[in-house]
Formats: C-alpha cells, structure tokens, sequence
C-alpha cells in the first residue's frame, strides 16, 4: 500500500516571501482610495496641492491652469471652472493666486483633487440659485474683462453669454446672430446686466417688450432687429 509522503513544513523565509506576494496582490487588487466624509481637511495638504501647479511668483497660469483642468477632468471653458473661479474670489480669467485658491479651497473644504472633484455636483448647482447665479453672470464682466478696459470686447462677451445663457435663453442663438453682425465691438457693464434682465423677463416672441422702458439701446436695436426678421 502507498503511503503518503508527509510534506515538508515552509520554512520562515518561504512563510514570509508568500506573505510578501499575497500583500502585493490585495494590493494592487484593491480599488481607488475614496476619501472618506470623516477624514478632515487639512490646510497644510491644500497648499501643497497649490504648489503642484504654482509657479516661483506663487501664481498658477494659463499653462498650470491647464494642466489643473486636465487633472480634475474638466475641460477650461466648461461653465464649472467659471463657478469654481467665483467660489475662490478670482480677480484674472486664468490666473489663481496662492492667497484666493487658499481661501477659495478652505471654503470648500478641498485639499485634494478628489475632494473638488466631490464638489461638482455642488457646484453646478449654483447656477439654479435664481440669486447666486445673478451673482455669478455679474461676476463674470469683471472677471472676463481686460483690467485696463472698462467693457467686455465683443467676442469675450459672445463667449461669456454663451456659457452663462446658451442653454436656458430661448433667444440666445439670434441674440448670437443679432451681436455678429451688429455694429458693437465691445459690450459695457449696464449692456450686460440688462441682457441677463431682458433674457429673464421678455417672452420669446418679445410680446411684453415694452418699448418705453429702461432698456439700453443695445436691446432695442435687437429687438427691431428680430421683428424685422420675423416679418419676412
């Protein structure tokens, strides 16, 4: 009858080379790290993430704010990244300094990328806050704005509008058509405020527009403009 060898016992070094390989596996088993609602922000941490894309001038650029883009998953014209700039009290259209991303992120409690990742659904809530987003469109003129100009170029203001009201402004694409071939190369702050107003209170087929009210020039323009078109 056969008998069963009986087997050698593992030595310690071989126990701990099969750990070593079991650990490595679970490891590189295992899935993303998910930060956790209890884990604390820490200020220390949100500065060194300021630095990963922060130059000797303590700035993040356009090239930085880029890669910042990029590193979040969300591309630069995307309307979030005009919240995100509102949230952080951003004076420049591509520019970050250390004292506003501090402040900024302390705000939402983010230190990390996944953390402000965490905050996007937040954060495009805001534009359904009737008020906040009031906030946010007129935020937009100065942020957008050359720092030594006192109105929007056109082609800015187009780009801006399109952001902030291209999908919930009936008449945005002929306002769009109205501004391109009109005689206006920039768009001054009372245009601007008042164009938020007209998209907000006047029907699509402009049947309230009341001629005699307060509007700037600009909108009774666009307004002749339009019933023109719509009489051929």
């Amino acid at each position: 009858m056969p008998v069963k060898k009986k087997r050698k016992a593992a030595s310690s070094e071989e126990m701990n080379v099969k750990k070593c390989r079991i650990s490595s596996y679970c490891r590189s088993q295992a899935p993303p790290r998910i930060i956790g609602e209890d884990e604390l922000f820490s200020s220390k941490k949100c500065l060194s993430w300021f630095y990963e894309y922060a130059g000797p001038d303590d700035i993040v650029g356009p090239e930085a704010m880029e890669k910042f883009c990029e590193d979040i998953g969300v591309e630069p014209e995307n309307v979030i990244m005009l919240v995100l700039a509102w949230k952080l009290e951003a004076e420049n259209m591509g520019f970050f300094t250390k004292e506003e991303w501090v402040k900024g992120m302390t705000s939402l409690q983010c230190d990390c990328t996944e953390r402000l990742q965490s905050k996007f659904p937040y954060l495009r809530a805001q534009l359904n806050e009737i008020t906040v987003f009031k906030n946010i469109y007129r935020y937009a003129f100065d942020f957008a704005r050359d720092k030594d100009q006192r109105s929007l170029d056109i082609d800015t203001a187009k780009s801006m509008l399109a952001l902030l009201l291209g999908r919930t402004w009936p008449l945005f694409s002929v306002f769009q058509q109205y501004l391109e071939q009109s005689k206006y190369r920039v768009m001054n702050k009372d245009q601007w405020y008042n164009v938020l107003e007209f998209s907000r209170t006047v029907h699509a087929d402009l049947s309230n527009y009341d001629e005699d009210g307060a509007w700037p020039v600009l909108l009774d323009e666009f307004v002749e403009w339009q019933k023109v078109r719509q009489a051929l």
